[in-house]
This record gives structure tokens, C-alpha cells and sequence, in this order.
């Protein structure tokens, strides 16, 4: 992995492999940004291509995330066997193939196919990209992680914007989603040649010491569980409803509709951006912690918004609370289980997608039995709960943030406490 430097690389050339890891990965969660928001800002559009009702979108909806979740639980079971950067490097292909399928399918059953090898495959490439990041943060010594998530958002913010483009200009599913497949995928492949293991590799071997060496307590994971859960109830909502609420609910076009995730990801985008310097400043205990209370207030605005533009304010505080909540809560569960990270990131993973089968569904059921009002009215009160959970982020034993950052030069090689 590192070149050769009479007894050992040099601090220059490790450093050299991280950076190159670091921008082969923010590629990967950039890739991935795009093809999540192509997929769901179009839900409209994919429903009127396929003849799904507002009754069966749910259970289409819901496949995804459950499939995601295996793929999620077998990563965990590949990385033993094999490198993070090899899961990643063939899933990401994957992925955005199969949205290419659901443009081009034929029916329902080319549908079901086409979403079915997208969720798996998602599965797959979310928890190693995360693996890697949390790897790279260790080996960096510093909060990075929101960086890559940031990568994710702006990847997003392009991906919501061709959906804009394509549904102001009445274009098919497959017109819109060729070219972008046609750009992103060799990309990948070519960046993936630079994916970093080295940090992984150390936790796999069991460097390091901490309350995790060697093996995941579920006890000590929980809470960190169930604030992925609740976030991603949050975001899946934003994902899944955001365009049909505006439509529907406040009155917009289609394609004002596509807006709502495209400010989301925005506001998002620059919440992240800043997100890591926030982190090394305050701590992530007061970073989480804001990030809840802005969240629930951007639910009560789009709760009681009386027109479309008022209901962007609520996605525009909604982008900018959520934004911390899902990056912070990986790099806790690596600094958790610093001897187990990998397996910690897999586990973890899946209740990001517990949470998006919880609420799309949810949402959904609400919004038919009540009102979609109502319905918004639940993860505001779920994305509160991470404030009781907050001492779950504090920063031990590689403390980011209040005066307490290790130095810039970076660790490769070292344990995870970085001796």
C-alpha cells in the first residue's frame, strides 16, 4: 500500500496516500450523493412511469432500506475475509447501474428488480464507505468525517438539480439517468485505485485499546443506534415526502417539488462543511445537541407552513440540524470500538436504514389516516431524543474538540491511540 523508503515510507509519503485516500473516498460519497437524490426526487415521476399507487408506493419504498440492511449485515461479514476498499470498489458500480434500471425497466417486475440490486448494493457501499472514513479520521487524529459527508451533500445538491432539469423538461427516466451514469461510473473506478485500508487494517489487527477491542457491545452501541435511527427517520422523510408534501400538501408544481431536497442538501452541504471545525472548537456533545433542537424546529415549520416557500424554511433548518447528527454518530462508534470499527460501522449502518423503514412508512400511514400535517409532527418529536443520548458523542479516547485535538501529522501505522 505505501511506497518504499529504505526502512519505511517516508511522513511525506504516507501523507501523500492519505490525501489521495481522502479524495478517492469524498469521490465515492460525492457518486453516491448523486445517484440517492436522482433516485428520490423522481419518486413522482417513477410512480406515473410504472403505474404504482399512493397505496403500494410505500412497500416500494420500504424494500429499499430493508434490502440495504442486509447488504449492510453481509458487509460486515466480507470485510473479515477481505478490505473494506474491495467492497466498495464493486458495489459502487452496482449502485449506479441499477438506478440507470429503474429508468430503463419495463413493469413492475423490472421495477422490483432494478430497486432490489440498488437497496443490496447500497447496503454494501454506505457501511465500507463509512468504514473507510472512520479508518481515515483515526489515522488523521482529527474530526474529518463530516467532510466526507459533506462530499455526500454537495453529490446531492447536483443530483436534485438534474432532477429539476429533467422534470422542467419533461425528459424520461432513462434520458436523465444515462448520461450522468455515463460520467460518474468510470470516475469511480478510476478512484478507486486510491482507497485507503491502512487505518482499518490497524483496528482489524487490534491496535489500539478502548472499550471496543476486539468486539462490539451492543450495550455500549445502543444509544448510538438509536440516534441513527431517529435521524434517519428524519432524513428519510425529507427524502421520501418532501416533493409529494410540497406538491400536494402546499400547493407547488412538480417541478417546485423537486426543490424542497435540492435546499435540504444545500443547507445541509454547508452545515458539514463547516461541521468538523465546529466539532474540534465545541465537541461533538454540543454539536449533536444543536443539530437535535434545530432539526425539531425546521419539523414544526414545515408542520404549520402555509404555502411552498414557508415549507422551504422548515427544509432549509431541517438540512441544517440533521446535517451533524448521522457523520458524528459513525465517528463515535469508531472511537467506541477502536479494536472493532469495521464491525461497530456495519452494525451501526443498519439502523440507518431501521430508521428509513420506520419513517417513510410511517410518514406515509399518517399522512393517509390523518393528515401529511400531522404526520410531521412525529420525527420532530423522535429527533429530539438524541439530546438524552448526547454523552454517547463524547470524544475519548481521541478527543476532537475543546483544546484536545491530536496533532496534523498523520498516524499510519500507529495504534488507534496513536502510540
Amino acid at each position: 500500500m505505501y511506497p518504499a523508503a529504505g526502512r519505511g515510507p517516508t511522513l511525506a509519503a504516507m501523507t501523500d496516500v492519505l490525501r489521495r485516500g481522502r479524495a478517492s473516498l469524498a469521490l465515492g460519497f460525492f457518486a453516491q450523493g448523486v445517484a440517492f437524490a436522482l433516485l428520490v426526487t423522481r419518486i413522482p415521476a417513477i410512480q406515473d412511469r410504472y403505474g404504482v399507487s399512493d397505496a403500494l408506493l410505500p412497500a416500494f419504498l420500504a424494500a429499499v432500506p430493508v434490502l440495504a440492511g442486509v447488504g449492510s449485515v453481509a458487509t460486515e461479514r466480507l470485510v473479515r475475509r477481505s478490505a473494506p476498499s474491495s467492497v466498495l470498489r464493486w458495489s459502487q458500480p452496482v449502485v449506479l447501474l441499477a438506478l440507470l434500471g429503474v429508468g430503463a425497466g419495463e413493469g413492475m417486475a423490472g421495477l422490483a428488480v432494478a430497486l432490489g440490486a440498488f437497496g443490496l448494493a447500497v447496503g454494501a457501499l454506505d457501511a465500507s464507505m463509512n468504514m473507510l472514513g472512520v479508518s481515515l479520521q483515526r489515522s488523521y487524529g482529527r474530526s474529518i468525517m463530516l467532510g466526507f459527508h459533506a462530499a455526500y451533500s454537495l453529490g446531492g445538491i447536483l443530483g436534485a438539480s438534474l432532477a429539476w432539469v429533467a422534470a422542467h423538461g419533461q425528459l424520461p427516466l432513462v434520458v436523465s439517468y444515462l448520461p450522468v451514469v455515463g460520467v460518474l461510473l468510470p470516475l469511480c473506478l478510476v478512484g478507486s485505485r486510491w482507497y485507503v485500508d491502512a487505518g482499518g487494517a490497524v483496528a482489524r489487527e487490534g491496535g489500539g485499546g478502548g472499550a471496543g477491542d476486539g468486539a462490539v457491545v451492543l450495550r455500549v452501541l445502543l444509544p448510538l443506534c438509536l440516534v441513527m435511527t431517529f435521524a434517519y427517520i428524519g432524513d428519510s422523510t425529507v427524502s421520501n415526502w418532501s416533493a409529494k408534501y410540497l406538491q400536494d400538501v402546499l400547493g407547488g408544481s412538480e417541478q417546485t417539488a423537486t426543490v424542497p431536497y435540492n435546499v435540504y442538501m444545500v443547507t445541509t452541504l454547508l452545515g458539514r462543511a463547516v461541521g468538523d471545525r465546529g466539532v474540534r472548537r465545541y465537541g461533538a456533545v454540543a454539536v449533536v445537541r444543536g443539530g437535535a433542537l434545530v432539526a425539531a424546529a425546521g419539523f414544526a415549520v414545515v408542520a404549520g407552513a402555509p404555502g411552498a416557500w414557508a415549507g422551504m424554511l422548515g427544509f432549509t433548518l431541517l438540512g441544517l440540524g440533521l446535517c451533524v447528527l448521522v457523520p458524528q454518530t459513525f465517528a463515535a462508534a469508531g472511537r467506541l470500538f477502536p479494536g472493532a470499527s469495521d464491525a461497530a460501522v456495519a452494525r451501526l449502518n443498519v439502523f440507518n436504514y431501521a430508521g428509513f423503514l420506520i419513517g417513510s412508512p410511517l410518514v406515509g400511514a399518517l399522512g393517509d389516516a390523518w393528515s401529511y400535517r400531522g404526520a410531521m409532527l412525529v420525527p420532530m418529536v423522535l429527533i429530539l431524543v438524541p439530546l438524552v443520548y448526547a454523552r454517547s458523542f463524547e470524544t475519548q479516547p481521541d478527543r476532537y474538540g475543546g483544546g484536545h485535538e491530536r496533532p496534523r501529522t498523520a498516524d499510519v501505522g500507529r495504534g488507534s491511540n496513536g502510540v
